[in-house]
């Protein structure tokens, strides 16, 4: 009845263009308008990415030394604090996702509210976790609290940002354009990230330990020497290094979310929500689409693939390349080649193909990752390989993000009836990303404390060595060959999404026709 009454509607609107079709024309050309995204918006929406890499990068590559050198933890509960934080993270995308599936619409949208409201409290915590407090028995009650309530805003900050993809343009072309502008910046974002904290608290790195089997003797020995030998480093100059960073780091974070705020128009869903539903009903909805499963396995293998890398590189060119001074930088080569490498990836994608490009980005890191282990150690050939890979990282960073909005699609055209799901596909995919963060660093930390591995020492056993040639190099190879065979099942090609992209333009279309016949109705 619902379609007859639709196809009335939609002949009459016809019949009624006839007498005034300049008006119609004008609805037309304001309904092509309406999906268009400028180069301005696209900049605010990307802009609202780099908070999440730049604190991800901070405490990815800093807060295990801030627990052990400078808030001076014990290092089974500095685990403890890491390994809790990083599940915690992960159980709370999902949950976000789902209340931000039943969140009302209001006069600025659905997913916007969501990240004004959770950014204050944000970075208020991020601070906090990079200050010690003036008590000792209380400080893993502290750090444990306050990393995990800044996991769970982030998360209420970036799994609605995440989902917003859906909502700024119908357009799939439109989408696709602003996830490069957002990758781009993103990946800006974790050059800046690092570069921030690196450079702010780089001199409160303390030196090496001379020797392993030194270490356990004269430890009380070697520090006091270290003390005497650098008495401008004190703990406290250490302490408000990394609370400037922190500072600068937060200011940018507000700065992010406002131009977001102001510079992004949310658009409401032309269709009706569906009947709101249960957590467990949600998981059973989204995991049940085949084509969104899939891409999820992909991406969780060749995601834990560059984490092992991302996570091991640094403590690679320190101690098997034996570049303890540039290894910062040497990870700067790779971040900035990445951004660089982005628009040739938006150019690929639409050329050959999502799926096409996502087994050329992939496979085009393994020969760099063969390289760099078998190559004898040379700080110029390092770099070299180093920006190579990153064309390839860059691929991993974006064409996740652009693969996403398609399964949306394809989920919506087999279930038209099923609306306001966006935020639950988007959550999941953060959730199971995390999942593979937390399990690289499981592994890697595992896997180097059976080698050996000497806690800030000079050199390290060689089983330490070659635990960390398998980490960046045998494990990742085996990982991304492993997402690769699962992509070869992944349904959804262009000629597909093609298809799936007229079917709902379709639909949008005889939905903004009622729309119109009404209008035009009343001006005649």
């Amino acid at each position: 009845m619902a379609k007859g009454e639709g196809g009335e509607q939609y002949s009459n609107a016809s019949l009624l263009n006839k007498p005034v079709s300049p008006d119609g024309i004008k609805l037309a050309r304001k309904r092509e308008d309406k999906n268009r995204l400028s180069v301005c918006s696209k900049i605010c929406y990307a802009i609202g990415g780099a908070p999440y890499q730049i604190t991800g990068c901070a405490l990815g590559f800093f807060l295990q030394i801030y627990l052990l050198d400078v808030a001076q933890l014990d290092p089974f509960y500095a685990s403890i604090i890491l390994f809790v934080g990083r599940a915690w993270d992960a159980v709370t995308d999902p949950t976000v996702g789902f209340l931000v599936s039943r969140t009302p619409w209001t006069r600025v949208g659905r997913m916007l509210p969501w990240i004004v409201f959770s950014t204050p409290l944000a970075v208020l915590t991020y601070f906090l976790i990079w200050y010690v407090p003036p008590f000792e028995d209380g400080k893993i009650i502290w750090y444990l609290f306050f990393y995990c309530g800044f996991q769970t805003l982030q998360t209420c900050f970036h799994v609605p940002y995440s989902a917003l993809t859906m909502f700024i343009s119908s357009e799939q072309k439109e989408r696709d354009s602003a996830t490069a502008y957002r990758m781009t910046v993103e990946l800006l974002g974790t050059v800046l990230g690092t570069a921030i904290q690196g450079q702010i608290v780089g001199m409160a790195n303390a030196p090496c330990l001379p020797g392993p089997a030194e270490l356990a003797a004269e430890l009380s020995n070697a520090t006091a020497a270290l003390n005497d030998s650098a008495p401008v480093i004190s703990l406290e100059h250490t302490r408000t290094a990394y609370m400037i960073a922190s500072g600068v780091i937060s200011l940018i974070y507000i700065l992010c979310a406002v131009v977001l705020f102001f510079g992004v128009r949310e658009k409401k869903d032309c269709h009706p929500r569906s009947e709101p539903m249960s957590f467990f009903q949600g998981i059973r909805l989204v995991m049940g689409h085949g084509p969104y499963a899939k891409l999820v396995m992909v991406f969780l293998f060749t995601s834990l693939a560059f984490m092992l890398l991302e996570g091991n590189f640094a403590l690679f060119c320190t101690y098997t390349l034996g570049f303890r001074n540039d290894f910062q930088n040497i990870l700067l080569a790779i971040m900035l080649s990445a951004t660089l490498a982005i628009p040739f990836w938006q150019w690929f994608l639409t050329k050959f193909g999502k799926k096409t490009a996502v087994y050329v980005g992939s496979l085009s890191v393994v020969p760099f990752m063969i390289l760099v282990v078998f190559v004898k150690s040379n700080l110029i050939v390092t770099y070299i390989v180093s920006f190579a890979a990153g064309v390839g990282v860059a691929s991993a960073f974006l064409l996740p993000w652009s693969m996403l909005p398609d399964v949306v699609d394809d989920f919506q055209v087999q279930n038209p009836e099923s609306n306001g799901h966006e935020a639950l596909f988007y959550s999941f995919y953060v959730f199971f990303t995390k999942f593979a963060s937390g399990v690289s660093l499981g592994i890697s930390t595992l896997s180097l404390d059976f080698a050996g591995y000497v806690t800030r020492g000079c050199s390290q056993p060689e089983e330490v060595d070659l635990t960390l040639k398998v980490l960046v190099s045998a494990a990742p190879v085996a990982l991304i060959i492993i997402g690769l065979s699962i992509l070869y099942s992944y349904p959804i090609d262009e000629e597909r999404r093609q298809g799936n992209r007229k079917l709902l333009q379709e639909q949008r279309d005889e939905a903004d026709s009622e729309t119109d016949s009404t209008e035009l109705a009343n001006m005649i």
